[in-house]
Order: C-alpha cells, then structure tokens, then sequence
C-alpha cells in the first residue's frame, strides 16, 4: 500500500507495467506523425488509424521490415537510404508492432473454444443475417454477449 503526502492512498506499483517509463513521448509522437503521413492510399482516400488491425500476413510484415532495416542499416553506415533514418525507425516499429499483433491475435483466437459457424446465430437470433468467418467465441464478436 502506497500512502501519499496528501493522506490519499492506492495499492502498490511493484509487478504491475510501468508504460510512462517504458515508452517516450518523443516517439510516440514521431511514430503518430509517421503513421498520420502514410494513411493517404494511393487513390487519394484515407485509410482508418486502425486499418493494419485488420490483419496484414505475417509475410507481408517481415518483407518490408527487411526493406526498411536496410534503410536504418544504411543510414546508420553514413550511406543516404531511400526515405531517411527516421522514417526508417518508424516503419520498422509498424512492421514489428504488426507482425507482433499477428502473432498474439492468433494465440488468443487459438486459446478460444471452437465453435461451428452460425452456431453463436442460435443464441442470439438478432443477428442472424451478420455474416461472422471467425469461427470462434470472441469477446469482439456481437453474437457473445458473455453468456457462452
């Protein structure tokens, strides 16, 4: 237990995640900025901020993160890269961060009990004619309402 100056108190801090001091503003910001930049798509549209949570293949994310180590790697050995060092950096935290989020969206979907297709549409006849290819129970989903 944590006792403040102020009289007030919370449960202590030890084991729990320490994200103020495990990420740096400075970053964050430069990543938000690279990310704002490239959500213009090639026909003029913005894509949503959340667009990769749609699931990318893992293929796809380690190809460009090689081509974009290549760029740090140049830049870092004084040799002009084809976008620059920061760009480079930011790129890599994306294909990393997405290859990642592949990774773990798998591992909880696998961690979740099968169910048939439309099987969930018998409890929750509402939404019979949403289409679901999950095949899975998921907190996500709209048809489990947490009574599986």
């Amino acid at each position: 237990m944590r006792e403040f100056d102020t009289g007030a108190t919370r449960d202590t801090d030890v084991g729990k995640n320490d994200y103020e001091g495990f990420f740096s503003p400075l970053v964050v910001k430069r990543f938000g900025d690279y990310m704002t930049k490239h959500r213009k798509q090639a026909d003029g549209k913005l894509r949503s901020a959340d667009n990769w949570q749609k699931g990318i293949p893992k293929d796809a994310y380690i190809k460009s993160a090689w081509r974009h180590f290549l760029d740090w790697w140049m830049e870092h050995r004084n040799i002009p890269s084809r976008e620059g060092l920061e760009d480079a950096l930011c790129a890599l935290m994306f294909n990393i961060m997405g290859y990642l989020y592949e990774v773990l969206k798998t591992k909880q979907e696998d961690s979740r009990p099968f169910i048939e297709k439309g099987e969930c549409k018998k409890s929750h006849p509402e939404f019979i004619n949403v289409d679901c290819d999950l095949g899975y129970a998921c907190d996500a989903c709209p048809y489990n309402k947490g009574d599986k």
